[in-house]
């Protein structure tokens, strides 16, 4: 985004990604650039508070899981110790009862 000053005259383009190319688009002069440029920031603030707003519920449901991963190891090494115990071996990731010989 650049509000440009042309010969006395402000216009203003947007930067824009075309695959690979970036590529500047023109928007408006004079009013409707100072306009289109202050609806991008005001735009890309909103973004921003939106990014920073889900950042903060992540980390906040990040500690909330942390306790529940921790019981699920602590309920997979149990369960695998009741299988070894009752004489199951893996096969293939899979648990079998040893057979009788």
């Amino acid at each position: 985004m650049t509000l440009e000053r042309r010969s006395g005259n402000l216009y203003y383009y947007r930067s824009v990604r075309d695959g690979e190319k970036v590529r500047k688009v023109y928007v408006g002069a004079e009013e409707i650039a100072r306009i289109s440029h202050e609806g991008d920031i005001l735009r890309r603030a909103g973004r921003e508070a939106q990014r920073e707003k889900q950042r903060a519920e992540l980390e906040r449901l990040d500690v909330l899981a942390t306790p529940v991963e921790e019981l699920s190891e602590a309920a997979e090494i149990l369960a695998r110790a009741h299988l070894v115990a009752s004489g199951c071996h893996t096969h293939k990731g899979e648990y079998r009862r040893a057979r009788s010989v």
